[in-house]
């Protein structure tokens, strides 16, 4: 995919804003191949200097950074640069943070794992028409593990405390965790 082939517009300026490094490099260089000018940050606080200093016509930021919340650089870009394209990414997808990523300004909100052809199509959709549902959407299954990993996480690790917040038995939390993950 070309340059030629999308129309970025005069500015084809993208900020990447992700704190998994390996994943932030792979999608720079695939931004960089379809022809937008891409500057990268690993933090929230090296988002939001970018979008202060130089406000991109695009931005994909990542919701949950070691640093604090993604969020927070879609509304410094918002307040610098009102008309940019923004595109929220996570690996946690929920309703409530899609709605408040819309609130604040983005544009789109994608669950990881976003490839370069979702991203660039979510930044460059002009209608307000749905998109297509995706190729290979994750199971059922896969979406209750991720829910269930992402709960542990924010307990700590405590099984009896993730139990008890999905209302689950402590045992059966226990055999989900200890499966790997479904497809």
């Amino acid at each position: 995919m070309n340059s030629e082939a999308l129309d970025l517009g005069d500015d084809k300026s993208l900020l990447l804003v992700d704190d998994d490094e390996a994943f932030l490099r792979r999608l720079a260089k695939a931004m960089e191949k379809r022809g937008f000018d891409v500057e990268t940050a690993g933090s929230v606080a090296a988002g939001q200097a970018i979008a202060t200093a130089r406000p991109p016509a695009y931005a994909v930021v990542d919701l949950r950074l070691e640093d604090g919340n993604g969020l927070d650089v879609v509304e410094t870009l918002r307040a610098r640069r009102p008309e940019s394209r923004i595109v929220v990414l996570t690996g946690y997808g929920a309703i409530a943070t899609a709605v408040a990523a819309v609130k604040i300004g983005a544009t789109d909100y994608l669950a990881k794992p976003a490839d370069a052809t979702d991203v660039t199509n979510a930044l460059l959709s002009r209608t307000d028409t749905l998109p297509p549902p995706p190729e290979n959407p994750m199971s059922a299954d896969r979406v209750r593990w991720e829910h269930i990993q992402r709960v542990y996480e924010l307990c700590d690790r405590n099984v009896s405390e993730t139990a008890r917040r999905l209302s689950m038995h402590r045992r059966t939390l226990q055999r989900i965790l200890a499966k790997r993950s479904p497809r």
